[in-house]
């Protein structure tokens, strides 16, 4: 394994704690800031729509320059975010600080995606892309401990802080260990118009419908989690941070998991992992009553859902064919849009007073759906006509070839 993966995977170690940590510190921030409970969320909800902008804006700026510094520059855009919102005056420098964090989390995971992918062998790239999303998940098991210990001991500003230093280990390990060029000599050079022709494949636009609408099944049910644990579940409220760290060690096992099972086939794994995802959504609103149905509930779901990601990620590359770095970005602006959506979907559900299992039963329709169109997606892949030829960027010739995807514009 490239140590150079492990430089990623701090990476996104600590971009997935900026978006994370903020959950469990509103109420310290709030009070310091004299904001109310809806203003304050405007940091998490501002920080996911500056993710779905940044990872298209910031990627098509940035697509004729050398992947390695362009990672690096994020990064650095990163850190200037955090150290913005750990010496905040205010609340609206506050929401600058996050804005600005944002900006670079769908373009890192973007672009990294496709450098975690040129770094190792064809068969091992799924792999390679887990071992990334590994620090996303990490930081999804650790971030609400990490800042409710923080916060408290220190102050909700120390978090900021350490996670400031997280940046700043990532850029000097990303400049020392990623290779200054990854991929294939011979593709050629990037474009605005060359990344843009990806979204003449209709797999590409298959595969980013199915990681909105499976993911954002997931998402709407975990938004309302806290209250399904308390009021349905009876799990005391001190209990909760806790269950979420067990949801996180799902996440953490399904992804490594789903990298493996991708290597071997992306469309196969998608589908048995949306079936999965699917009727664990659905066992779960049937038994969220039952404590321990629900503990076993909460693991299988993140990792059946997360399992997905490393997939989802290749299966845009893989179908991007020659020009992979604005569809990479674009799916994970495309996890974000599911988040808001399955958020959004849970929470009329709630109002229209079907009561707290309501957005699980709306996120395991959701995921439904997703299946469906992944079905459709696998069914309607053909070969390339003979004697079409075309230069393709090293991810996705190399993992359609195996993988066994084709990756034609259709």
């Amino acid at each position: 394994m490239p140590i150079g993966l492990i430089a990623l995977a701090i990476g996104g170690f600590g971009i997935g704690l900026t978006e994370f940590v903020i959950a469990g510190l509103l109420p310290e921030v709030a009070a310091d800031f004299a904001v109310d409970e809806a203003t304050a969320g405007w940091l998490i909800t501002g920080y996911a729509l500056s993710v779905a902008v940044g990872a298209i804006a910031l990627t098509l700026l940035v697509t004729r320059l050398p992947r390695k510094q362009v990672l690096m520059g994020l990064l650095g855009l990163f850190i200037l975010g955090n150290l913005v919102s750990a010496i905040a005056p205010d609340y609206s420098v506050m929401l600058l600080g996050r804005i600005i964090a944002a900006l670079c989390h769908g373009a890192f995971f973007g672009i990294g995606a496709v450098v975690a992918a040129d770094m190792v062998a064809p068969e091992k790239r799924s792999g390679a892309i887990a071992i990334m999303f590994t620090g996303l998940t990490l930081a999804n098991v650790l971030g609400v401990p990490f800042g409710t210990f923080v916060g408290q001991a220190f102050g909700w500003r120390a978090t900021f802080w350490a996670i400031t230093v997280i940046g700043v280990v990532a850029l000097a390990g990303i400049a020392a260990l990623v290779p200054a060029r990854t991929g294939n000599a011979d593709a050629p050079a990037l474009s605005v118009r060359r990344e843009l022709s990806a979204f003449r494949s209709r797999q590409v636009w298959l595969s980013i419908i199915v990681t909105i609408l499976g993911f954002g099944g997931m998402f709407g049910a975990f938004t309302y989690i806290a209250y399904t644990l308390t009021g349905v579940s009876g799990f005391d409220a001190s209990v909760v941070p806790w269950l979420l760290v067990v949801f996180g060690v799902g996440l953490f096992a399904g992804n490594l998991l789903g990298g493996r099972l991708a290597s071997r086939s992306i469309d196969g794994t998608l589908i048995a992992l949306l079936a999965g995802l699917t009727v664990v959504m659905v066992a779960f609103a049937l038994l969220a009553a039952n404590p321990v149905a629900t503990v076993i509930a909460l693991v299988l779901m993140g990792a059946f859902a997360f399992g997905t990601v490393p997939g989802l990620q290749t299966r845009v590359m893989v179908h991007a064919e020659h020009a992979p770095t604005l569809a990479s970005s674009a799916n994970i602006a495309s996890f974000n849009v599911g988040n808001a959506l399955g958020a959004w979907i849970g929470g009329l559900a709630i109002a229209a007073g079907l009561g707290y299992t309501s957005p699980i039963w709306a996120g395991a329709a959701m995921t439904a759906v997703a299946l469906g169109v992944m079905v459709f997606a696998a069914t309607r892949r053909s070969a390339k006509p003979a004697g079409t030829v075309g230069a393709q960027s090293a991810p996705a010739s190399a993992v359609a070839s195996a993988t066994g995807a084709t990756p034609l514009a259709q």
